[in-house]
């Protein structure tokens, strides 16, 4: 017992003198992240997307925005399609324009200022009581958004995005 109290006491000691120094560590124990600059070569992807709010589509459409500004919007060799099957389809739908006309007018000009296409399920579309000609017209209908996310991965190379 006698050897017990000095290790304590040695113990305790060296837990106050830490003690500073473990107060700042608290705040960030690992240190601070470092950017690593990199340059990315055009690619093609395909966005599945099925979300149920308009930030989550505003959410996707930033992501989608900066990934073709990275690509530096190159028509030839990058290729991104957001492929819409999810609650969100009613924000492209005409009849709600004027609800949504900020976001849509945002979306179309993504597939007039680079490589970017809007593709809709129809039978999504269908179940939500949409027909094609209800749907603008910047977006393609497609008749399953499983078969050509599929179909893009499997025959045209894309990288699947969710």
């Amino acid at each position: 017992m006698k050897t017990a109290i000095p290790s304590l006491v040695l113990a305790g000691a060296m837990l106050l003198c830490a003690a500073p120094a473990a107060a700042t560590d608290k705040a960030a124990p690992w240190g601070q992240a470092t950017l690593t600059e990199m340059i990315y070569a055009p690619q093609k992807a395909v966005y599945d997307v099925a979300v149920s709010s308009k930030d989550e589509l505003e959410g996707v459409i930033d992501r989608v925005s900066y990934l073709n500004n990275l690509y530096q919007a190159n028509p030839f060799d990058s290729s991104i399609v957001v492929v819409l099957h999810g609650d969100e389809i009613p924000m492209f739908a005409i009849r709600n324009l004027g609800k949504y006309r900020e976001l849509m007018e945002r979306a179309r000009s993504l597939t007039q200022a680079g490589p970017i296409e809007f593709r809709m399920c129809v039978v999504a579309a269908r179940a939500r009581g949409y027909k094609p000609e209800d749907i603008h017209g910047f977006v393609r209908m497609v008749p399953m958004a499983d078969a050509e996310i599929i179909r893009l991965q499997q025959e045209d190379d894309y990288a699947y995005m969710r």
